[in-house]
């Protein structure tokens, strides 16, 4: 019942956010469409609605990984450093590399999120204090460190307006021609599903893991490559989406249980549905005008957050 109620509501939305936006595509015109509207639908909302539900998905689908690998509800690719070292990797991308293309951009992007997410791995496994909320706190602090450094050397190279749009998520700029890099990660959400008893293995700590003969560090190495993969992907189109990664596989986990493969396709549908919500309102709200979704989902978002950690603190007491 869940599953089809969110997959009725997505097919429902999804058919309602063609016909917002400035340009006036109304459902009544659907029988007899102008050239200029089908122009409109086929150019520039059909693919901004692919983009939404590609990027929603995968960026809940890698959350949930990483808090099966990392044995932590508030890890996420926010919360731990991958956005904002994919950012940086695209940043160094654009000073060392000034005529690469898309392409050249990702790889140089992925390599750092890669980075930045083993990096974060490491503290982890460094860190005694193994409190449910002090990691992600720390994840936040070398997020903003790496952050930091973006924006340094963006003031430096005089390049602060060009890595704007991969700091802030935004769908406002996406036409046919510039979104279909999203379908790079359809086939890593595929290894991710096929992996998913695995990672829900290695979930349960290095040492049960390897007594049931599974290969801890390869299957772990596995996960967060497919995080960083995708990050670069989701950040190099669309910019980033924070806190997306964390509330939406928190959510489906409180009623769905911890088991990753069960969970990963009301993973996939709860966070496009929450990604396409958002991209609305920002239509909506101060129509004629629109509000980013990077903006959208980061106050929706961390007000989520704020509420987890209370809840989390009020469980524990």
């Amino acid at each position: 019942m869940r599953l089809f109620a969110l997959g009725s509501s997505l097919i429902i939305l999804s058919i309602v956010s063609l016909f917002i936006g400035v340009s006036d595509v109304s459902p009544l015109d659907i029988f007899h469409l102008s050239e200029e509207q089908v122009q409109i639908i086929m150019v520039s909302r059909f693919p901004r609605l692919i983009s939404i539900l590609i990027a929603g998905m995968s960026m809940s689908i890698i959350g949930l990984i990483m808090q099966q690998l990392s044995r932590n509800k508030f890890v996420s690719p926010t919360t731990a450093g991958t956005m904002s070292s994919a950012q940086f990797g695209i940043l160094i991308a654009m000073i060392v590399f000034p005529a690469a293309g898309m392409l050249s951009k990702m790889t140089v992007a992925f390599l750092f999120a890669l980075l930045g997410t083993f990096i974060f791995m490491q503290l982890l496994n460094r860190i005694k204090f193994r409190d449910a909320i002090f990691i992600p706190l720390v994840g936040l602090m070398f997020g903003n460190i790496v952050s930091s450094l973006t924006t340094f050397f963006s003031y430096k190279y005089d390049l602060i307006q060009s890595i704007g749009a991969w700091l802030h998520g935004d769908f406002s700029m996406i036409v046919k021609g510039r979104y279909e890099l999203l379908y790079l990660s359809i086939p890593a959400l595929i290894i991710a599903y096929i992996f998913a008893h695995r990672f829900t293995i290695a979930g349960m700590g290095e040492d049960f893991a390897t007594n049931l003969g599974l290969h801890y560090k390869s299957v772990v190495n596995i996960g967060l490559t497919i995080v960083a993969f995708v990050s670069a992907v989701v950040v190099l189109t669309v910019g980033s989406l924070p806190f997306l990664g964390l509330i939406i596989p928190n959510i489906v986990t409180m009623y769905q249980g911890d088991n990753l493969k069960s969970s990963l396709l009301h993973t996939a549908l709860l966070g496009s549905l929450f990604v396409l919500i958002c991209d609305m309102l920002g239509r909506i709200i101060i129509y004629p005008y629109e509000i980013s979704i990077g903006l959208m989902v980061g106050v929706i978002g961390s007000g989520i957050f704020l509420y987890l950690l209370l809840r989390r603190r009020a469980h524990e007491s």
